[in-house]
């Protein structure tokens, strides 16, 4: 997993609440089970036209906003189904943080588990980060996770909490399989211990 410290990228506004997982990635995308080439069918439904063609209103389609690595969405992100294709659809078009005043358990955890840091903030704080994001191609935000802060682009800070084991993780860029390989020599060790003592194990 890529590690995470610092990210400086361009915010994305996405003015709606209760972003349901079948929105993030629709269902007709659920087919694989690799977590690559999914981001053409993040937020399919509002990004394309029945014809295929690109819905200009759509904020991912804004040429300020293509290349978004930052979204600032509304209340409660995340919500509906527990499909762990949401978060890999995000990761894939290039989105690696989300921004919203609550998130949906089982999305929230999986973000983390595939290297995406959601930050939940106050509505408050909300209001000041989609403003900052609503300026197109100077919407560019700071996200610093070892200082735990966002910084807008006229300075302004905003501090967000975290679990200090899932930024350990992010830090370091440790799955549920690296942290596993993290206590190898342990593992091996007592492997070892094991065929001595119980060579028929």
């Amino acid at each position: 997993m890529e590690k995470f410290t610092t990210l400086t990228g361009v915010a994305a506004p996405l003015e709606i609440v209760n972003v349901d997982t079948d929105m993030i990635i629709p269902k007709q995308y659920l087919k694989t089970i690799k977590r690559t080439g999914l981001g053409k069918g993040l937020f399919a439904e509002m990004r394309y036209k029945e014809d295929g063609s690109e819905n200009p209103d759509f904020v991912l389609n804004k040429p300020a906003y293509r290349k978004a690595q930052i979204l600032v969405a509304g209340d409660n992100f995340g919500c509906g189904s527990s499909r762990e294709h949401a978060p890999w659809a995000l990761l894939d078009f290039g989105i690696r943080c989300v921004i919203s005043t609550s998130f949906a358990d089982i999305f929230y955890n999986n973000c983390f588990k595939n290297g995406i840091l959601p930050i939940t903030v106050s509505p408050e704080d909300l209001d000041k980060l989609m403003d900052d994001a609503r300026r197109g191609a100077n919407a560019t935000l700071t996200i610093d996770l070892e200082a735990q802060e966002i910084r807008g682009p006229d300075g302004g800070k905003v501090s967000f909490e975290i679990d200090a084991f899932r930024k350990h993780c992010l830090l370091n860029g440790l799955d549920d399989i690296g942290l596993t390989m993290e206590k190898a020599p342990s593992i091996e060790a007592y492997e070892k211990k094991t065929a001595t003592v119980h060579p028929w194990l």
